[in-house]
């Protein structure tokens, strides 16, 4: 079982940046996949960002259309952290953003059904 916990949303105005942290449980933090993920009021929960574990893609990143250029996701695997670094935010940013992880060896990494556990999720809005 692995346990996620998400920090460090907030309010921030447009053009402003935020860090959001995932903490995670488990012995093999480096193995897993992480994932970021959003859903707006009305919308359904979409991709943002990803980052393989060690063991596969040697850690290779994924993004967004809607998030690349902006937001750079990165990992500690010593503090079992996956953190994702948002900058120039957009009002159309806003939303709950979600920690996902997957201990699967193989995995769409957009996909929501590629990741077994998810946090409880941080809000994040952004003013206009």
């Amino acid at each position: 079982q692995v346990q996620l916990v998400e920090s460090g949303g907030g309010l921030v105005q447009a053009g402003g940046s935020l860090r959001l942290s995932c903490a995670a449980s488990g012995r093999t933090f480096s193995s897993y996949a992480m994932g970021w993920f959003r859903q707006a009021p009305g919308k359904e929960r979409e991709f943002v960002a990803a980052v393989a574990g060690i063991t596969l893609s040697g850690g290779r990143k994924d993004y967004a259309d809607s998030a690349k250029g902006r937001f750079t996701i990165s990992r500690d695997n010593a503090k079992n952290t996956v953190y994702l670094q948002m900058d120039s935010l957009k009002p159309e940013d806003t939303a709950v953003y979600y920690c996902a992880a997957s201990t699967r060896r193989s995995l769409d990494s957009r996909s929501l059904s590629g990741y077994e556990y998810w946090g409880q999720g941080t809000q994040v809005t952004v003013s206009s």
